[in-house]
């Protein structure tokens, strides 16, 4: 029976929000809440850590979870995940961002399902609701073929209205096909391993979106659609949030099947 994993690719610093994955929140570091969430959403799925530092590593493997020391030099999480993946050896592995404590079960399961099919790779969307949100250029955008494969992610507004310009509202948003990327991914092993000698993208360089590579080099993304919006933590003011929804008992949605 083919093996599914998910491998959580960590890197110690980052540019916005340094060392982010070290960061407390109520006691307990940011990595270490994703991995509890992880065990706790989808325990059937072995888990591990791809990590380039050795205090990343020590979060992890104090509390139980498997890590997988990897390369620092590796310039996206794909990368990593392609490293670990040779020692891991899954024949599907689904991408969680380190910075996610909010993933759910049924999107992990939702992934799995996707990447089981004839596309290479699969990730999630979820529809925009607010017309801030999808003006943000932090907020990547996708646009789908008919039967759910991708067209194009860009940190542009797309679509973008001829007739209405920038005066779209709420209302537009929600009522036409506006959809935000979400960084959860699902490989195929054959693409996974391909991936790092994929010549770079040319708008993968100008987005700084690793997933156009892969668009770019002639290879299928399928994106499924998700009612559960994520919340990645990308800076301090989001940390914040987070710990401010953990302390007031606010749940998340989480488990669905």
């Amino acid at each position: 029976m083919p093996v599914t994993a998910i491998v959580v690719p960590c890197r110690l610093e980052s540019t916005r929000f340094p060392r982010k994955l070290l960061h407390p929140i109520l006691g307990k570091p940011l990595l270490q809440w994703v991995a509890e969430r992880l065990a706790a959403e989808a325990p059937e799925l072995p888990l591990y850590f791809a990590v380039d530092h050795e205090l990343l590593r020590d979060v992890v493997a104090a509390r139980g979870f498997r890590a997988i020391m990897t390369s620092p030099a590796h310039a996206s999480g794909t990368d990593r995940i392609a490293e670990a993946n040779r020692t891991v050896q899954a024949d599907f592995v689904i991408n969680v961002q380190a910075d996610e404590p909010m993933v759910t079960g049924g999107q992990i399961r939702q992934l799995a399902q996707l990447v089981a099919g004839a596309a290479p790779m699969a990730t999630l969307a979820t529809p925009f609701k607010r017309v801030v949100d999808f003006y943000n250029p932090n907020q990547v955008k996708v646009t789908m073929r008919r039967d759910g494969r991708a067209l194009c992610f860009t940190r542009s507004r797309l679509p973008f209205s001829r007739d209405l310009g920038l005066t779209i509202d709420d209302a537009w948003v929600a009522s036409n096909p506006c959809y935000k990327h979400l960084g959860l991914y699902a490989y195929q092993a054959a693409l996974l391993e391909r991936f790092p000698s994929l010549p770079p993208g040319r708008y993968e360089q100008i987005e700084k979106l690793e997933q156009l590579r892969v668009l770019e080099n002639g290879y299928d993304i399928v994106v499924g659609v998700s009612e559960d919006p994520g919340s990645g933590i990308d800076t301090l003011e989001d940390a914040r949030r987070f710990e401010e929804a953990v302390a007031a008992g606010i749940p998340a949605r989480g488990a669905g099947r």
